[in-house]
This record gives structure tokens, C-alpha cells and sequence, in this order.
């Protein structure tokens, strides 16, 4: 197969977005137990049944995985409607929305590589669908709302970095996940929330090989599925994921982490992304200088939307440097960006771990078999890129993808606006607390089905040549 399909990579996207605005309402309220006999029993069950639904946690089945030779990016499934039916959607926290693909759609993909059948969502053949109108709160908050037509409702158009663009409308619909009851088991918790329909894609949207029915946005903004989940009371805004890049699958959990203790960095305030503070990076102790307004602005942005990860020119060349000082190789260059080399060896006996430091002490180790991918037999290429990514204010930008993120458990918390992670097997198990108090084991998944070694690419691919064009507005 050609080098070109083998080496496609896919960045997360933003959509921009207005913070939502107060609301204040009045209903007649009866208390629960009014003119019944009160027992202290009644209360505490009570409780522990509102508890258990507001502070609800969530599994949500994965598959793919972080492999440039493989699927190389990672998709949950949910369900929409009723009668709900399931959709495959990516799962990426460099967005911020929820959009699937409905009907009618003749500009969709009809077909993936991915192990299962694409569906389009059909409002109409949902009983509790409803179009978002112009004059509904959710169409406010969003960059579209100026130009809103009655006839049509609430629309969204989007861009992404290949210039693979999704239009449609908005709908609110019931979304049905799996909520932890117990360990290692689930139960449907079913919420009303508002979501893209997508009617006319373009690009590598109509046409990849690894086409999903959606994408599903993790970031912080409220039109996100999960703050929207926080506005009801069913779930906190606190979500995990244990990327598995060797078996495929992982975790992917919203709600608090019990174990394994993870050791947390503040994300920088009021940034789109998750942004966190960068203080140093060394090559197994050799230090490297990173870029002051890195350091200053907090210009490190983790992101599972993305693959590889991004430096600034000057510091992917000393880091490539360092590296090979350390294990010289003969590099080549593969599709005039990719650094890659012949070895017979074990790399991660020969090459050195990669470490970054951030604020409060939380380190990160990459190590070789999360930096380095195979493209054939003995042929290895680092995942490291020289991505030339700026903000609007040419500050330079680090971005770290799946590859550094695989085989640690990450998890979000924006109720107290950290992040952080600890090295983890995921394909084993964590525990999460519900709203009751009760702990409860989140086993991995593996929705993929498709044979390894197929070169299958990432949704929304572009050539990493497009990154630098893509990401000069990053904000």
C-alpha cells in the first residue's frame, strides 16, 4: 500500500462557541413525603436514589487506536431517539459538540473500514425529536444565531483543518449511555440533548476509508454533551480515558476517578483547549530549551482529537538530535516530513524516555514504543512532528496527540480545572464513584473488529505538510 494512505493523520477541530446565559424559572413544588409518615429511611433512600442520578458515572465503550499502521483513531458508541438506535461516533476532546450523520445525506460515507455498518440518524423516526428553533436558547450560543432562518431552525457549519467542512442542523433528541450501576456493569441512562444533524459533508468527511457516523466533542464549552449532561444534574463535568495502542480499545469513563490515584496539573484559565504549563522537557535527563512564550503563556495543549504530537521547529530539531545521540541511526525523510530509520533492535532497549514537567510536579514519560511507530517490517518513524503551530498572538504552541497519551489513564476534571494522568495497563480496569458514595470497576473495551495491520487512516485526514496552514489561527 502507499506510503501517502499510511501516513495520514487527523487534528481535533474547534468549534466556537458563547457562554450560556442564566435562567431563572418558577414551578409549583410539593415536597416528596408531604402529609406522609416521615421515617429517617425515607429521606436516606431518597437521597441515595438522587445522588446515584445526579452524580451519575458513565462507560462508554471504545475502539480504535493511536497507531499510524492501524485505525489511528478511537470511537465510542452511543444511541439516539426513540426507539434509540446505536451510531459509532469519534471521540475527541478538541471539539465541542456532538453531530452524527442524518438522513438524507448523499454527500456521506456509506461504507468504513472500522468493523461496523454507518447509520444516519432520521429525526422523523424518532417520537421524542424535536428541531432547535432560532428562538431556543441553545441556537444563542452559537456563531450561526445572526444568520438563523425560521424555515430551517438552529444550523451549524463547520471547518476543518483538511477544509473537510459538515453542515446541517441542530436537534434535541434523547441521548442513551451506559451509567454505572455496578461493577463492571451498566444500566441505560436516557437525557434529552441538543445535537448536530449533519446533511451535506465534504472533503474526507464524504470519503474516508475510516468513516464514523459522527463526531462526539469533549471540550469545555457548555454546548458540549458533557456539560450539557452537567446541567441536568446527571453527571459531573469530570471524564477519563486509557487509550490502548497495543491491544486497540481502552477506558473511556465520565465521572470521578477512584483509583489509580492520579497526580494533577492546573489547566491554564479561559483557554478553548486544555491548556496546561509546560516547565521543562528532558531526553532521559538531557535537558532541552524550550521557547519562553511556551513556559509563559501555557502554550501546551493535550488533545485526543490529534495523533502524533507538535513542537515548535527549533525544539523538534534538538529533541530528534538528542535522541539520536543517544541511539545514532541513519534517518530518512517519508513523505517529506516523517524522520524514520531502518533498526533490528528492541527500541525501547536502545532508545531513551522522553520526559515532560509541569506545574505542581506532574511529569510525563514518553517512552519508546509511545514515540516511535513501525511502518514496516524493522523501519521505525517518530511520532514527533515540527508542526509550527501559533495562537492569534504568534505565541508557539506545543500539542500533544493520542500517541504520547496511550497506555495512561488521563482524566479531566473542569469542576476544579485540572488535569492529569498516571501510567496504566488499559486494558484492565478503573474505579469510579457515583453519586451515592459507591465505587464501582470500569472494564476496557475493543469495538474494533478490523485486522490490525490495516492501513485504514484517521478520520478528517490531511497530510501533516497542512498542519503548519492549519493551525497558524489556533486559539
Amino acid at each position: 500500500m502507499e506510503l501517502r494512505k499510511k501516513l495520514c493523520i487527523a487534528v481535533g477541530v474547534l468549534v466556537l462557541v458563547m457562554e450560556l446565559g442564566s435562567c431563572k424559572f418558577v414551578f409549583k413544588v410539593q415536597h416528596k413525603f408531604a402529609g406522609k409518615e416521615k421515617k429517617l429511611a425515607h429521606f436516606k433512600s431518597h437521597d441515595t436514589r438522587r445522588h446515584s442520578r445526579m452524580l451519575a458515572s458513565l462507560d462508554l465503550p471504545l475502539g480504535g487506536d493511536s497507531r499510524v499502521d492501524s485505525v489511528g483513531l478511537y470511537f465510542t458508541k452511543i444511541k439516539l431517539g426513540s426507539p434509540p438506535k446505536e451510531y459509532h461516533v469519534q471521540v475527541d476532546t478538541g471539539s465541542d459538540i456532538l453531530w452524527v450523520n442524518c438522513s438524507p445525506c448523499p454527500k456521506c460515507p456509506t461504507k468504513t473500514n472500522l468493523g461496523f455498518r454507518l447509520s444516519l440518524y432520521d429525526m422523523n423516526a424518532s417520537n421524542t425529536s424535536k428541531k432547535v428553533g432560532c428562538e431556543d436558547d441553545f441556537c444563542s450560543f452559537i456563531a450561526q444565531y445572526e444568520t438563523c432562518q425560521p424555515a430551517t431552525g438552529c444550523s451549524y457549519h463547520i471547518v476543518y483543518a483538511d477544509q473537510s467542512t459538515s453542515d446541517g442542523s441542530f436537534i434535541r433528541d434523547s441521548l442513551t449511555l451506559d451509567q454505572v450501576t455496578g461493577d463492571l456493569q451498566t444500566g441505560p441512562l436516557g437525557q434529552q440533548v441538543v445535537f448536530g444533524c449533519g446533511s451535506d459533508q465534504s472533503g474526507q468527511l464524504r470519503n474516508s476509508e475510516s468513516a464514523v457516523d459522527g463526531v462526539m466533542g469533549f471540550g469545555q464549552s457548555n454546548t458540549s454533551v458533557l456539560s450539557q449532561l452537567a446541567a441536568t444534574g446527571d453527571a459531573k463535568r469530570v471524564f477519563s480515558h486509557c487509550l490502548d495502542n497495543v491491544k486497540g480499545g481502552g477506558i473511556f469513563a465520565v465521572g470521578v476517578v477512584d483509583s489509580p490515584t492520579v497526580k494533577t496539573t492546573p489547566m491554564v484559565p479561559n483557554q478553548m483547549h486544555y491548556n496546561v504549563m509546560l516547565r521543562g522537557m528532558d531526553v532521559d535527563g538531557a535537558p532541552l530549551f524550550l521557547p519562553p512564550s511556551i513556559v509563559r503563556n501555557g502554550g501546551t495543549i493535550v488533545d485526543s482529537g490529534t495523533t502524533l504530537a507538535y513542537f515548535p521547529k527549533a525544539l523538534y530539531e534538538s529533541l530528534i538530535e538528542t535522541i539520536t545521540a543517544r541511539q545514532p541511526v541513519k534517518l530518512h525523510i517519508v513523505e517529506d516530513t516523517f524522520q524514520c530509520f531502518s533498526f533490528t533492535k528492541d527500541p525501547d532497549q536502545a532508545f531513551p524516555p522522553v520526559n515532560f514537567d509541569f506545574e505542581d510536579s506532574l511529569k510525563l514519560t514518553v517512552y519508546p514504543h509511545d514515540y516511535l511507530f513501525t511502518l514496516e517490517k524493522d523501519m521505525y518513524c517518530f511520532g514527533w512532528q515540527a508542526g509550527g503551530l501559533k495562537t492569534e498572538e504568534s505565541s508557539e504552541v506545543i500539542l500533544l496527540g493520542d500517541m504520547v497519551l496511550s497506555n495512561k489513564l488521563v482524566v479531566y476534571d473542569l469542576e476544579n480545572e485540572v488535569i492529569g494522568w498516571a501510567d496504566h495497563n488499559c486494558s484492565s480496569s478503573i474505579k469510579v464513584k457515583d453519586g451515592s458514595g459507591g465505587v464501582y470497576s470500569v472494564g476496557a473495551d475493543n469495538l474494533s473488529s478490523a485486522p490490525p495491520l490495516l492501513m485504514i487512516g484517521k478520520l478528517l485526514t490531511i497530510l501533516s505538510t497542512l498542519v503548519t496552514l492549519a493551525f497558524t489561527s489556533l486559539a
